[in-house]
């Protein structure tokens, strides 16, 4: 679809498996919507739900020239839609937290020099000291996590000073595993950026500023100036207007805030790949599980953020097997079940997961024994639950107090019936299991499919 006569905004989302991009006009209505799917778009990177699991089962990376290509992969799409670039007045976007893209030695200059008639990834192919990015779900800096927090004093000492006290994710841990292990790949880099910087960087043909939100999720406190215009390579190359400005992108769990409106009281539960329930703070309290972060939208408050890591694709697996993959199925197999589950709980871990730090799957019956399988409605019942007492448990650990509630109202985003059904019933098992009287609840996005 062509732009609007009056001008128009494009933001862009690189997430863990897909590269997405929307427009809106001057009046906020959706004019050009379009994505890559980094496993089906681009198998040549063998990547699996987005990423490379490593041997270890901790490490996990995703190709940077992945990112790359998608983005001349996503462009291009436009470009054959007859998307009109030129009347884009500005563009910004958000990138998956933590991960981290360090960029060799003489990269800001070929980033300041990009040949219009060459594809991205082909003009960046040697630009990056680290050609696997670690991303948020690597579980691998244990150790340097450890000697972070001695060096302070405490888990707790770290919380107060960064928000977090020290995780395997965050970036600043990463950096220490690279320069530990890697030493001649750290010494050739001459820049990091974080996910939604690298994106911004690659728009301005320049380093970017990273957004003062999604620093915070590096462990690393620090302030930097807004961005400028977009690369002359995107004039000369797509047609965008010169004039067009990039606004600093940001992290992806900040920007859902800002995107949802919350105040303070709202809480937000996002799920995807990850599932994170986050709120409006003003007076932050830093714990050892969970994070506070600055809030993208009021300098003066905060944001609480709780991150589990398996989460879309632990849904997908049971759906896979107790419900031969139809949400459909999975919906009715949800309803079919009371609330509680007649005792029956359970904990799915496929992978290491952040909040607790524990990996495998674990079945309790009515009498707390531990069981090997359930029926598969149980099954069904049995992930919601437990993934929805897991966000009750850590959220009260953060200092909010949960009493019976129903749910006040719930945001959905235009998905299948069947998709929606499933939705709806995880709202009602939100509202068995979690809530509070003056707490709206948000579903927002998701990423069942």
């Amino acid at each position: 679809m062509m732009a609007a006569a009056g001008g128009c905004y494009l933001g862009v989302d690189l997430s863990t498996q897909q590269l997405k991009a929307i427009a809106i006009d001057d009046n906020l209505n959706v004019i050009h919507e379009t994505s890559v799917k980094f496993d089906d778009d681009l198998p040549e990177f063998g990547t699996q739900d987005g990423a490379h699991v490593h041997s270890d089962k901790l490490t996990v990376t995703t190709p940077v020239l992945l990112w790359v290509k998608a983005l001349d992969m996503l462009l291009e799409r436009m470009k054959i839609s007859n998307f009109d670039f030129s009347k884009l007045k500005s563009l910004s976007g958000t990138g998956q937290q933590h991960g981290s893209v360090y960029w060799k030695e003489g990269a800001n200059q070929t980033l300041k020099n990009m040949p219009d008639d060459r594809s991205l990834h082909q003009i960046l192919e040697t630009s990056f000291a680290v050609k696997e990015s670690p991303i948020w779900m690597d579980s691998s800096t244990t150790e340097e996590c450890l000697q972070l927090e001695k060096s302070v004093g405490s888990p707790q000492n770290l919380a107060d000073i960064t928000g977090s006290r020290a995780y395997e994710r965050f970036t600043g841990n990463q950096i220490a595993k690279i320069n530990k292990k890697n030493p001649e790949d750290y010494k050739k880099t001459e820049r990091i950026s974080l996910v939604s910087s690298f994106v911004a960087s690659l728009f301005l043909g320049d380093y970017a500023a990273i957004d003062y939100s999604d620093v915070q999720a590096w462990m690393v406190i620090m302030h930097l100036s807004l961005t400028g215009s977009v690369s002359p390579y995107y004039v000369k190359r797509f047609g965008f207007n010169s004039e067009c400005k990039v606004i600093a992108f940001t992290g992806d769990n900040p920007a859902s805030l800002a995107g949802m409106q919350l105040q303070q009281g709202d809480i937000a539960v996002s799920l995807g790949t990850s599932d994170t329930a986050f709120l409006w703070i003003q007076d932050p309290k830093p714990t050892l599980e969970g994070h506070i972060f600055c809030n993208p939208v009021d300098s003066n408050a905060y944001m609480a953020l709780i991150c589990f890591k398996n989460g879309s694709l632990t849904r997908e697996k049971i759906c896979d097997e107790s419900a031969s993959g139809s949400w459909d199925e999975f919906a009715k197999a949800l309803k079919a079940t009371c609330p509680g589950n007649n005792g029956n709980l359970g904990f799915y871990f496929d992978v290491m997961e952040i909040t607790p730090a524990v990996v495998g799957i674990h079945r309790f019956n009515a009498k707390n024994c531990k069981v090997s399988k359930f029926p598969k409605e149980v099954e069904v019942r049995a992930v919601i639950e437990g993934q929805m007492l897991a966000k009750r448990a850590y959220a009260e650990k953060l200092g909010f107090k949960v009493c019976n509630w129903r749910t006040k109202h719930a945001k959905l985003a235009p998905y299948m019936e069947g998709e929606v059904n499933v939705l709806l019933r995880y709202v009602e098992c939100s509202a068995d299991v979690a809530s509070h009287p003056q707490i709206e609840l948000y579903l927002m996005t998701v990423d069942f499919s």
